[in-house]
């Protein structure tokens, strides 16, 4: 196959002055974007063959800061700087490319708009209506076609990417506006944060299926968790408001109080489930980054290797996820319940008083499970209690400025849990990758040590966590 990759500049400064138009430099965003799309660029492996670039100032800094982040490329050294580049007509463009040399197979050329949307175009039909500053397109032509011989539409689209998929911190200028609750009541509080959830669910998207920057998949998961979180207190305490007055063999289910709900939170909870292993890939492969573990070279590389096979099979399963209609339908499902004029009148019965009551429960429970932790506690009821501690924060975040003291303290033992959870998930990757086939006795044995290390760990944190004092 042929390979053409079509990059717009990033975001430049508008002319002044005298400034020639050919001359404009990026602005400090166009070089963060810039940057940004330099590991997906290497990724898509755009810049293993031919870079072309146009001589204006803004497309040769745009290769500047890609260049920067991937020095061992020597992209400045191997780059073309070609004044024909500088078009913003389509056609000019077309010729520049049917005069390529036949031998050529993979090229990257960093341009302009709108000639490189106009040649997407004409090249193929599933070419996309927009390339923001930054962008790139990954277009693919069968090997046997000359470039001089090239069909209109012939071309199909394998990727397309913008710095804002790229990259959460750029993502995060453009996010959902976070809603107003200084004023709100109870009810409205919990309306607003739900929708706005929602929002941030749909607009994290394009970020955790272009899979470069694991963030997107943190603040995709945590979206969905905080939904069914809150979902589950609200349950709880309109469970508690319908069983008010009645003797226990008479209590009602939640699902009677608020029909539909109990459906919708298990969904959610089934999406979120479904980004747990993927989630714990990335953390692991950071801390790998951050802490070299006690293995050689070579079993830490083999390590490394096959979490990034593992990494990839669990994001193309999710991405698979994600496109599937049934997971849109059920988003818009989610959104039609939230508007629902029976789920506002149900959260405009909820008061203070029955959310104190289902709190105050939660932390009974949570300090009954903590007293019963002993060192032959097994690792699930250490998971257990740090669950209910989330279930606890969510609760106590329905009325955040009575609890603001309170939460704050929850966060040490949220942490505690946490990397406890985090060690027991580690030594589960490190089974995996000891147990496979083919492994060396060598390997399996330095694995087995690690994981002997990292059980000297968690017994540390468990003693932490059983000194814990209770929360009421």
């Amino acid at each position: 196959m042929r390979h053409l990759f079509l990059m717009r500049h990033a975001k430049a400064k508008q002319g002044s002055g005298d400034m020639a138009d050919h001359d404009r430099p990026l602005r400090k965003r166009g070089r963060r974007e810039a940057a940004a799309m330099a590991l997906p660029l290497q990724q898509w492996q755009a810049l293993e063959g031919e870079v072309h670039v146009s001589g204006a100032m803004r497309t040769r800094e745009t290769l500047d800061e890609i260049a920067a982040q991937l020095p061992e490329l020597s992209l400045i050294e191997r780059a073309f700087v070609d004044e024909a580049l500088y078009t913003f007509d389509g056609q000019v463009l077309l010729a520049w490319l049917k005069a390529l040399p036949d031998e050529t197979e993979r090229v990257l050329v960093i341009g302009h708009n709108p000639a490189l949307l106009e040649l997407a175009h004409w090249l193929c039909i599933e070419a996309p209506t927009s390339l923001p500053p930054g962008g790139a397109l990954h277009l693919t032509l069968p090997v046997t076609t000359p470039w001089l011989g090239l069909p209109q539409h012939g071309a199909r689209l394998v990727a397309s990417l913008i710095p804002e998929e790229a990259s959460h911190a750029l993502f995060q200028r453009q996010e959902p506006e976070p809603p107003d609750l200084g004023k709100a009541d109870v009810g409205h509080r919990i309306l607003e944060l739900l929708s706005h959830q929602y929002r941030m669910v749909r607009a994290l998207e394009p970020g955790v299926i272009a899979g470069v920057d694991p963030e997107f998949l943190h603040q995709f998961r945590v979206n969905l968790r905080r939904s069914r979180a809150i979902g589950e207190s609200v349950l709880a305490t309109a469970c508690k408001s319908a069983t008010k007055g009645k003797t226990p063999d008479k209590k009602a289910p939640a699902s009677d109080e608020i029909p539909g709900l109990k459906k919708r939170l298990k969904r959610l909870k089934q999406r979120a489930q479904a980004t747990s292993d993927l989630r714990d890939l990335d953390v692991f492969l950071e801390s790998l980054d951050r802490t070299p573990p006690p293995l050689s070279p070579r079993t830490l590389r083999s390590l490394q290797r096959w979490l990034h096979a593992r990494n990839r099979e669990q994001h193309e399963r999710l991405c698979q996820q994600l496109g599937d209609p049934g997971y849109a339908e059920e988003m818009l499902a989610w959104q039609r319940f939230l508007d629902a004029e029976e789920f506002r009148q149900a959260l405009g019965q909820l008061s203070s008083k029955r959310i104190e009551k289902v709190l105050a429960e939660r932390i009974a429970r949570h300090d009954r499970d903590l007293t019963t932790l002993s060192r032959k506690s097994g690792d699930e009821a250490f998971h257990d209690l740090r669950k209910s501690v989330k279930r606890i924060r969510y609760l106590a975040e329905m009325q955040p400025k009575r609890h603001r003291d309170f939460l704050a303290g929850l966060k040490r033992r949220q942490t505690l849990l946490g990397d406890f959870q985090d060690l027991c998930t580690r030594q589960v990757w490190i089974g995996a990758f000891a147990h496979r086939a083919g492994i060396t006795r060598e390997r399996q044995q330095e694995c087995a040590a690690w994981r002997a290390a990292l059980e000297k760990e968690k017994r540390a944190l468990r003693r932490k966590v059983m000194a814990l004092a209770p929360l009421a």
